[in-house]
């Protein structure tokens, strides 16, 4: 029976920095605080809104393992950045050996008589930092707000100072102008990029052929070589056999030799015997 918990999650919500049609990512670290294999998955309310690396693995004893969690770039804020998605991290004990690929969703049903512990996680968003200056505050930006502290400090002093509202409407119209210009040297620079591109892409595919030519040549010369080898093995293996053939007859011919030796030599020494005997008989019979 397990009595403690096998992982320990930080942080325990994801948090995300919310902007309109951007990403966001998040990590979690899980901590596996027992003396055993520990096998996890995490699971979620919104699986199209979210991304998960890795959703399945395995943790060593007390050793730990981070996922990654991206939210999809979203084209509508949600109301006050209240956000009901939440995540679910089941983990359970698995025998030692159990590979990755065998960690599935039927590991972690809880009518399979194994203990499944659970961690739910709260999605929290977050607002990105911003310029103070268009902030909302009680319905009031802050610009406004510091155009009334500016105009009570002048009338306590007894001197008031009000800037006329032509200059406000302005210093505006000159802020939308500034955007404007920054458009449209962003513009003019991408314009100017163009040209730059495609002499980059020119050079490349200019490169690119050269290289086809290279490697064309170098494979003419690989063919030419393995049928130069080819011959020179062919050769080798027909001188091979002509020497053999050469060896054979020089072996027939020495033996042809040494048989003729034989025979003109066993004749004479046949006629020798037989004379000696002759000799000998005719000599016993004349002495009786």
């Amino acid at each position: 029976m397990i009595t403690t918990e096998l992982l320990d999650v930080q942080p325990n919500e994801l948090q995300f920095t919310f902007e309109v049609k951007k990403h966001s990512t998040c990590s979690i670290q899980l901590g596996n605080r027992s003396d055993q294999y520990v096998a996890f998955k995490v699971k979620t309310t919104s699986p199209k809104k979210y991304c998960v690396r890795p959703n399945a693995g395995i943790i060593k004893p007390k050793e730990t393992c981070d996922f990654t969690v991206t939210m999809q770039a979203q084209k509508v804020a949600p109301p006050d950045l209240q956000c009901k998605d939440k995540f679910l991290i089941q983990c359970t004990v698995i025998p030692f050996g159990t590979s990755e690929e065998d960690v599935t969703s039927d590991m972690f049903a809880k009518d399979s008589g194994k203990y499944i512990e659970e961690k739910k996680l709260r999605v929290v968003l977050t607002s990105p930092p911003h310029s103070p200056v268009f902030l909302p505050v009680n319905g009031e930006s802050k610009q406004d707000l510091c155009y009334e502290t500016s105009v009570q400090k002048d009338t306590l002093n007894g001197v008031e100072n009000i800037p006329p509202p032509q200059r406000v409407a302005d210093d505006i119209e000159g802020f939308e102008s500034y955007k404007d210009m920054d458009e449209s040297k962003a513009v003019k620079h991408v314009e100017e990029l163009k040209p730059e591109n495609n002499a980059v892409v020119l050079n490349l595919a200019k490169d690119f052929e050269e290289l086809k030519s290279k490697l064309n040549t170098v494979d003419l010369k690989l063919k030419e070589a393995d049928l130069t080898i080819i011959k020179l093995t062919e050769e080798k293996s027909m001188t091979t056999r002509e020497m053999n053939m050469l060896k054979h007859e020089l072996e027939l011919l020495r033996k042809k030799n040494n048989m003729r030796r034989i025979m003109v030599g066993f004749p004479l020494l046949y006629a020798c015997v037989v004379a000696l005997m002759s000799i000998a008989i005719g000599g016993y019979f004349i002495h009786p």
